[in-house]
């Protein structure tokens, strides 16, 4: 991936992580970018299309963090699972979960790619719960969980929610 590219990327994620994404306009990112709004069109044909490749570059980095923890980590599997998407608060996301947000924004259009693309998001979330063992009681109390801790991250000390979450995962 060229540079520029990446540049766009990761200057329109945090843009819009911050502000929302109809709030932030192609100018303020090329501009946070420093690049030209030709290499933005060079890259994405719209602002929806690049939506879509930093909300798919979000999912698959989520995704990274449980597989690791969940690889590298002691406990059960959904403690395990807690670990990574702990990790993840800490790292990436305490501002809220970029993929509600843009399923709000777009809901007036449900076919939309977007709402379509954070649906999958959730639903490839919860299937990677059943794939490690879990049941389907389990894998839907896991995810109301991380939802939860993707929330009251927002507002809380993230070693409070570290300690609830870990605490309600181990009774699980």
């Amino acid at each position: 991936m060229s540079s520029k590219k990446e540049d766009l990327l990761v200057a329109a994620e945090q843009l819009f992580y911050q502000h929302g994404f109809h709030a932030i306009g192609l100018k303020a990112i090329v501009q946070e970018a420093d690049v030209a709004l030709m290499t933005l069109y060079n890259h994405f044909n719209s602002k929806d299309e690049l939506i879509l490749e930093i909300l798919t570059r979000r999912s698959q980095v989520y995704m990274d963090y449980l597989e690791q923890a969940k690889q590298q980590a002691t406990g059960s599997v959904a403690e395990r699972l807690a670990i990574g998407h702990l990790n993840w608060l800490k790292h990436t996301a305490s501002n809220g979960c970029m993929f509600l947000r843009a399923k709000e924004e777009f809901a007036s259009e449900p076919d939309h790619p977007i709402v379509q693309l954070v649906t999958s998001h959730k639903e490839d979330t919860r299937q990677m719960f059943l794939s490690n063992g879990l049941t389907p009681t389990e894998a839907t109390r896991l995810s109301l969980l991380f939802e939860g801790a993707v929330s009251l991250a927002e507002i809380s000390p993230i070693e409070e929610v570290e300690d609830a979450l870990m605490a309600m995962v181990q009774h699980l």
